[in-house]
Formats: structure tokens, C-alpha cells, sequence
């Protein structure tokens, strides 16, 4: 077999395959074998007939397409595999020329795994952030910890900032109430700013039982696009004013808050605890730019294919989380003010897509320079600790046995290793 491999781009190959007579021979004789199964022959059992006596009950034109078949895709196969071609789609094969038993001509397209030109990971220039958390920041936890520990007292006196009150409210535009703007019993602390401006500012000296009307006018750049900019009237009845009673900052309090002897043990906690939080940010955030500078650095070739299979595993995700939020795809189309899906796709998806594909192709190619690899060890540990969070769901924990996942969780812990590898060359 004589194989000529054209690139017709960097993603993108043709291979020109021709295959001899010796080939041929074997290609029928594995078709002559796969008919036997099916051929009738007076005396034998179906599927027993022998492939001498089945060559001379077949048909003539069965075997040969059988045999075209089989010498096609064996010839592909090892057409890739002797290239180290990573085929990422079905060959698209034509055949040029066909001579039964003598000769076979055809080529095979199709997008492959681009190879990948590592730029130098072992100097970039990104920089981890030092961690530092603020007296202040510490403060204002500390300040929602008081909010969140408040005693609620009702009054009967005029609403004023700081108080937490229950009210029904209708948004009406043009006198037609709007979707999202009614509710009832709803729980508000005035000077929160969960409303839109003047909303909480027209609930301060109102009492209990009054019913009143908030002349209003949506933020120009409202989230809504059908609200944005709409002057519109809130009906609003006050049913309850509570007063809300701060505890004091003290060693009383840091008991009540958890396991802590005084405030000052709660303040420390708290500040490693914001401490952690933001070491995790950073250690993020210094991953993704150093991924996202290797790859500038990098000569990565992105297939199509991968990035339209990229392209609609994030749309299938996005669409499923609006969901859960009650929301759909034309709900965030309009709030968003994209023309159509289309371009939502081109300014939002494709770009989300194609920095996924190209980091996994850097990766990748980085795990294979570096030689990461892990144990059976070290993946049957992983599985186990992805097992514990569905201890409750047994069909869950069943695909856990499959090589299926085992690869796939596999395959993500190699990346991790590559990640942290990456990190500690460039720390």
C-alpha cells in the first residue's frame, strides 16, 4: 500500500491511498468470510457455510462491494495510523480508480488533532498577586455578621433607613402591570439598594396600613431592555416595620457567632478565612493567564469541528442554567440586546469556544513534552473521591465502574497535573 499525505491546511489533510493486489486478496477474503454468515447453502446451518462453498453461492457484485468496503476502511486506518494522524470526524473517501483483485485508488479527507508548537512555558511573564485582606474588609464581614445576628423589634412609628419592612407592591407601565415588578409580602430592608432608585427612598415615612403610589422611572441602562428607561407607577401597601437592633461588638458576640472565647478570635478566623478565599481567586486567576500566555506564545491550530463541539456543549449548558433561573434564551437575547442568537453565538459563544479548544490543545501537547501521566493508583483515588458525592444516587455510582468515565476522570486529572506542573515551572 502506497500512502502520499497532503496538508491542505493545518488542520485539514488528504490522503492519497492506493492499494495493491496482495491487499485486495486479503480485503475479500475477510468479505468472503462476513457473507458466509448470511449466504443459504442446502445442507449447511446459516452461519455455518465454509468460505469456499460460500465464494461459489454469493453474488458476484456482493463481493466485490463487500470487498471495496473492507479494503477502504482497513487502508484508512492504516493509512492514519502509520501518518500519526488523529482523525477528528469520518474520512470523506473518493475513490479514483477501481480494479477488482488488481488495483484501488482513492483519497481520504478529513479535519486532524493540528500539531501544536509550544512556545517557551518555562519563562512567561504573568505573576501571581500577593494576597492581603484589609482591616476594612474584615469590618464590613463583621458588619453583615451584626445584620444577619440583628433582633427584629416591629414598631408602629414612620419607616426610616436601616428598617426592615413587608410590603405588596404592583408595577404598572402605562397601567398594565409588567412581568416580575408585583409581589406580595415581600421582605425589604430599606437603604439596601435592591431596588431601583427612589423605590426604598419612597417607603422612608410611611406607616403601617398606608397604601401608596411610587412614581418611578427605570435605570436607562435597566438589564430588561422592555423596562430600561420606562416611567412607571409602583402601588405599595406598608404591612409591617421592624426595627432592626444591631448586637454589640464584643466578646458576647463573637460566642454567639461560633466557637471563638472573643471578638478577637473572630476577627482572626475571619480574616483567614478571607485570606483562603482570596488565595484561591488569585491561584485561579494566575492559572488562566498563564494558560492564556502560552497560548499566545503558541502556534495552535484550532479545527473547526472542535470548536463548533465546543460551541454547543456551551450553549446546552447556558441554555439549561437560564433554566433553573426561569429564564430563557430569547429572555436573555432581549435583555442583553443581542440582535438574535446569532450574534450572541459570534460575540459570546465562539470566543468561549475557541480559548477552551485552543487551552486544551496546549495542554495537551504540554502533557506529552513534560510526559505527565498518572498511576491506576492515583485515577482509582480520584474516582473515589468523585464517588463520595453521590453515595445517595446508585445508578450515579454505577457509571463510576464504566472505562468510560474512569478515562474521562482520568484525562481531567492528567490536565491538572499539567496545570500544576505548568504553575511550578513559572513560580
Amino acid at each position: 500500500m502506497d500512502t502520499t499525505l497532503t496538508y491542505l491546511s493545518d488542520t485539514k489533510v488528504q490522503l492519497t491511498i492506493v492499494v495493491g493486489a496482495k491487499e485486495l486478496a486479503e480485503a475479500e477474503a475477510v468479505a468472503l468470510t462476513k457473507l458466509s454468515k448470511t449466504v443459504k447453502v442446502a445442507g449447511f446451518r446459516a452461519g455455518k457455510v465454509p468460505a469456499a462453498v460460500a465464494a461459489k453461492n454469493v453474488s458476484p457484485q456482493a463481493l466485490q462491494e463487500q470487498t471495496l468496503d473492507d479494503a477502504l476502511s482497513r487502508a484508512v486506518a492504516e493509512a492514519f495510523m502509520s501518518n500519526n494522524l488523529q482523525a477528528l470526524d469520518r474520512p470523506a473517501v473518493e475513490v479514483k480508480k477501481f480494479i477488482p483483485k488488481e488495483l484501488l485508488e482513492f483519497t481520504a479527507e478529513c479535519e486532524v488533532l493540528p500539531k501544536v508548537e509550544l512556545g517557551d512555558y518555562k519563562k512567561l511573564s504573568a505573576k501571581r498577586e500577593k494576597v492581603s485582606v484589609s482591616a476594612k474588609e474584615v469590618d464590613e464581614t463583621l458588619e453583615r455578621m451584626r445584620t444577619g445576628m440583628a433582633e427584629k423589634k416591629e414598631v408602629t412609628r414612620a419607616a426610616k433607613d436601616g428598617d426592615e419592612v413587608v410590603i405588596d407592591f404592583v408595577g404598572k407601565n402605562d397601567g398594565v402591570a409588567f412581568d416580575g415588578g408585583t409581589a406580595t409580602d415581600y421582605t425589604l430592608k430599606l437603604g439596601a439598594g435592591q431596588f431601583i432608585p427612589g423605590f426604598e427612598e419612597g417607603i422612608v415615612g410611611h406607616k403601617v396600613g398606608e397604601t401608596f403610589d411610587l412614581d418611578l422611572a427605570f435605570p436607562a441602562d435597566y438589564h430588561a431592555a422592555e423596562l430600561a428607561g420606562s416611567k412607571v407607577v409602583f402601588t405599595t401597601t406598608l404591612n409591617k416595620i421592624q426595627e432592626l437592633a444591631l448586637p454589640k461588638l464584643d466578646d458576647a458576640f463573637a460566642k454567639k457567632a461560633g466557637p471563638f472565647k472573643n471578638l478577637d478570635e473572630l476577627m482572626a478566623d475571619i480574616k483567614s478565612e478571607l485570606t483562603k478565599q482570596k488565595e484561591s481567586e488569585i491561584a485561579g486567576k494566575f492559572q488562566d493567564a498563564l494558560v492564556t500566555e502560552l497560548i499566545e506564545k503558541s502556534k495552535v491550530p484550532v479545527p473547526e469541528i472542535l470548536i463548533d463541539d465546543q460551541m454547543k456543549s456551551i450553549e446546552r449548558d447556558f441554555e439549561q442554567n437560564l433554566m433553573y433561573q426561569g429564564l430563557s434564551i430569547d429572555m436573555y437575547l432581549t435583555q442583553n440586546k443581542f440582535k438574535d442568537i446569532e450574534a450572541w453565538r459570534a460575540k459570546e459563544v465562539r470566543p468561549t469556544a475557541l480559548r477552551r479548544v485552543q487551552a486544551g490543545l496546549v495542554l495537551a501537547e504540554l502533557t506529552n513534552v513534560e510526559k505527565v501521566t498518572v498511576t491506576e493508583d492515583e485515577i482509582t483515588e480520584h474516582v473515589e473521591v468523585h464517588k463520595q458525592q453521590y453515595l445517595n444516587n446508585p445508578e450515579a455510582l454505577k457509571q463510576f465502574e464504566t472505562p468510560e468515565v474512569r478515562r474521562d476522570i482520568a484525562n481531567h486529572f492528567v490536565t491538572e497535573k499539567t496545570i500544576e506542573k505548568l504553575i511550578a515551572l513559572n513560580s
